[in-house]
Formats: structure tokens, C-alpha cells, sequence
């Protein structure tokens, strides 16, 4: 054997230093520090796992966070009157016959587009009275790029019918008298209504308002008349018109339907959409569009 090297010696247990063993391990438990009773460490175990367990879950909601509430609510009417203090409806009109034209034409089209088509068509058709004695298919060349053209032009020419037959030639200035015009529904009678008469019957409801109220949590509904009934249970009735003006223009600007602009949105912090493109908050499981 070669100076200076001592044999391996077994160990008092028996087995080498090294050797692997084929015994089960112990499983692993909570000892006492030293210096502190067993009910101490126990303590100290309990108050960690209350506090694991109050974390929220990844995709969750914190226990005490209320998306309609007042607080919520109110900061998120400060910073839209931050980004649109003074926006008004983007579709151009002198007078609430041709806003409701408009409007009635902006379905399913853009109001760029819709603001592409009026002029001439006003310009052929100045009155009410005028549009009420042509015939739908006479219109139908004039609004063809707005889409679902056929239709529009019914519903113009029975609207404006029914305005010079049953009113006097005057665009009823009420809910319920609007809704009863071919083509008109809650919500173009809520653009009318607020944007002309500046009466806050009810809110407007359009795919961004749709789009916009469920990444914030303001509705958790999908029917336009149902997310109309939860908006106006949350938002001041002295905001409604403003409200929906500025939320449409968000949705044309930052919040998009495909890729949100969320890095430059001045609601970000407190926006927990699922469907964000960059977020510095938690994101909640079914707040999307």
C-alpha cells in the first residue's frame, strides 16, 4: 500500500461513507426552532399558508376587487375625460334628420365611410320630404359602399314616410316615438337623442362600447340591450352621453378589437383584460371582448 494512504473504514452504522442506500426516506417535517415551542412553529406555518392562500390565483381576481364600484367607476370617467374632454359624435349632420340618416347607414360600416356618402346624397335629397316620395332602389346607388344597401335604403325611405306622415315632418324628439321609425333601434335613437336634442335616455351601444365595457368589467353580458342596462346602473346619468362619445373614440384609437394599443392607454393600470397586448396589472379570465 502506498505511504500515505489509509483504507476506507466502515462507519458506526455499519455502511460506508458514499454508499447508497435502499431504505425508504423519512418524510420531511416541521421541527421547532431552537429556543421555541412545538405550538410556535406551528403558528409560524399557519400564518404562511394564510398568506399563500390570500394571494390570488394567476387569471383571478383578488377577494375584496369590485369592477363597479364607485371608486373604480369614477377613476375610470377622470382619465377618459383626460383622453376625449371634449368629443362629440364623429358622423357629420346640420340638422337630426340627417344625423339619423347617418346613423342608420354607419351599421355595419364605418363613419368614415358613411361621411364619404352623405354630402351627395344630401345634396340630391335636402328634406325629409324629399327623400319620402322616391323609392328605396332610387337611394340604393347613392348608399351602395356603406353595405347591406338594399336594406338601408328601406329603412331610410320608410323613416323619412313615417316622419313627414305622423309627425309633422319633425324627428320625434322621445325614445318611443324614434323606435317606431323603420331601420331605428335603441341605439340610434340613443345617438338622436343625446346628440341633438342632448337628452340622456339611455346609453349608445355600438361594437366599441361592446368591446370596451367587457375588457373593463362593466358588463359581463353580450346582448346590447343588457350591457345597456348594466352601463346605466353604473355610470352617472349626467355622463352617459359623454361617456359613450369617449368610449368609441378609445375604441378607434387605442383600444382595437385585434391588437389594443395598451402600452400607450392611459387606463392600462387599471384594465385587467385577458385579451391585453401588454399589462402591468393581473389579468382576469373572461374579461374580454
Amino acid at each position: 500500500m502506498p505511504r500515505g494512504v489509509m483504507p476506507r473504514r466502515p462507519t458506526k452504522t455499519g455502511r460506508h461513507e458514499g454508499a447508497r442506500s435502499n431504505a425508504p426516506k423519512k418524510s420531511m417535517s416541521v421541527e421547532p426552532t431552537k429556543g421555541r415551542s412545538a405550538a410556535a412553529g406551528k403558528s409560524i406555518l399557519t400564518r404562511f399558508s394564510k398568506k399563500l392562500a390570500s394571494k390570488p390565483s394567476p387569471g383571478g381576481a383578488s377577494k375584496n376587487y369590485r369592477p363597479t364600484s364607485p371608486e373604480r367607476v369614477s377613476e375610470i370617467l377622470k382619465r377618459l375625460d383626460q383622453l376625449y374632454p371634449d368629443v362629440t359624435c364623429a358622423l357629420t349632420h346640420k340638422d337630426a334628420w340627417e344625423l339619423l340618416v347617418s346613423t342608420i347607414l354607419s351599421a355595419q360600416s364605418t363613419d368614415v365611410r358613411v361621411n364619404m356618402v352623405t354630402p351627395e346624397l344630401f345634396r340630391k335629397y335636402p328634406t325629409v320630404q324629399d327623400v319620402a316620395k322616391v323609392e328605396p332602389q332610387q337611394l340604393e346607388p347613392d348608399i351602395r359602399s356603406t353595405g347591406f344597401f338594399r336594406n338601408k335604403s328601406k329603412s331610410v325611405v320608410g323613416a323619412a314616410r313615417k316622419i313627414v306622415n305622423d309627425f309633422g315632418g319633425q324627428v320625434p324628439n322621445n325614445m318611443d316615438d324614434l323606435l317606431t321609425l323603420p331601420g331605428v333601434a335603441r341605439k340610434t335613437a340613443n345617438v338622436v337623442l343625446g346628440t341633438w336634442f342632448g337628452k340622456a335616455d339611455g346609453l349608445v351601444v355600438d361594437t366599441h362600447v361592446h368591446r370596451i365595457s367587457r375588457r373593463l368589467e362593466l358588463t359581463k353580458n353580450d346582448d346590447p340591450k343588457k350591457i345597456e342596462q348594466d352601463l346605466m346602473a353604473v355610470i352617472p346619468r349626467e355622463k352617459w352621453i359623454l361617456f359613450s362619445h369617449q368610449v368609441i373614440w378609445h375604441g378607434r384609437k387605442l383600444c382595437l378589437a385585434r391588437s389594443p394599443k395598451c402600452v400607450d392607454c392611459l387606463l392600462e393600470n387599471i384594465c385587467h383584460a385577458e385579451d391585453k397586448t401588454w399589462s402591468t396589472v393581473e389579468k382576469h379570465k373572461g374579461a374580454r371582448a
